[in-house]
């Protein structure tokens, strides 16, 4: 099972990182994807990264100050989040599939629990 951390208050413009462990298995040869989502919203792709290294960002209000990335040692996937905005205020979930991305919640495999994400303006 998949696990996002790292969540909490910031104000805007401060910058959070997110990890994403993975309890059973091992995430290394998974493709991990952060989605978010806001009351009265459909979860939106944020970023994926895939068992490679390769990383694609779906979320246009967020290029240039999110990245994704992991480190296969701690078996973990990051997401960088800076210069946040109180739009960026949300749950923040990690999912996974075997290798390659997908932008669709539902595309994925494995599907974890979030963190919230809380920005003050």
């Amino acid at each position: 099972q998949l696990q996002a951390s790292g969540g909490g208050e910031v104000q805007a413009g401060g910058s959070l990182r997110l990890s994403c462990t993975a309890s059973g298995f091992n995430l290394d040869n998974y493709a991990i994807g952060w989605f978010r989502q806001t009351p009265g919203k459909e979860r939106e792709g944020v970023s994926c990264i895939d068992s490679s290294g390769v990383s694609f960002d779906y979320l246009g209000s967020v290029k240039g100050r999110f990245s994704i990335s992991r480190d296969n040692a701690k078996h973990t996937v990051y997401l960088q989040m800076n210069s946040l905005k109180s739009d960026d205020t949300a749950v923040y979930n990690c999912a996974g599939r075997r290798w390659r991305c997908s932008r669709n919640w539902y595309g994925m495999n494995d599907r974890g629990k979030g963190t919230l994400v809380t920005v003050s303006s």
